[in-house]
């Protein structure tokens, strides 16, 4: 099964940490990440800073367009009122295939905020029980998921 997932950090450095966690345990086997993007929003900053993944280099060009919709859409078109709920009304049917509705994108431009950070991932074959080990002490907030509630249930306990 293909999972996304987006996890908030309450400082522009958390994501990074938890790139290199997720990255540790795919080198291990416990995931295999399709593609991944960071996201640091610096305090200061006008806007936050993307870093795509680039996973597997035969796809990264429809990951970098998906990503690129995705926050693009979010964060850097100028948007305000009644402008950002059409803008992310219309990305949510571009990016419906990953499984992410309206009201989650919703949330991820609430959460992050100047001096948070964001890891979205999209993985498939997680030992969720093995993952949180490595995910423990993050200090993360899941913002964002197409799993079920059954399954979104067992990752928050997993991931605490």
């Amino acid at each position: 099964m293909t999972t996304f997932t987006a996890w908030k950090f309450d400082t522009p450095d958390g994501a990074r940490a938890a790139e290199t966690a997720l990255k540790a345990a795919s080198s291990d086997g416990l995931v295999t990440i399709l593609d991944h993007a960071v996201v640091e929003w610096r305090d200061g900053e006008p806007k936050p800073d993307l870093h795509h993944g680039h996973e597997d280099k035969w796809r990264g060009t429809g990951w970098g367009a998906f990503w690129g919709l995705l926050f693009g859409g979010l964060f850097f078109v100028p948007l305000l009122g009644a402008a950002a709920g059409a803008a992310v009304g219309a990305i949510s049917k571009a990016v419906a295939a990953v499984g992410i509705d309206e009201a989650q994108l919703q949330t991820i431009r609430e959460q992050v905020t100047p001096g948070t950070s964001l890891l979205c991932a999209v993985t498939t074959d997680g030992d969720l029980d093995r993952l949180g080990e490595r995910f423990h002490g993050l200090h993360s907030t899941l913002v964002a998921t197409n799993l079920t509630d059954a399954e979104r249930s067992t990752l928050m306990e997993t991931f605490g």
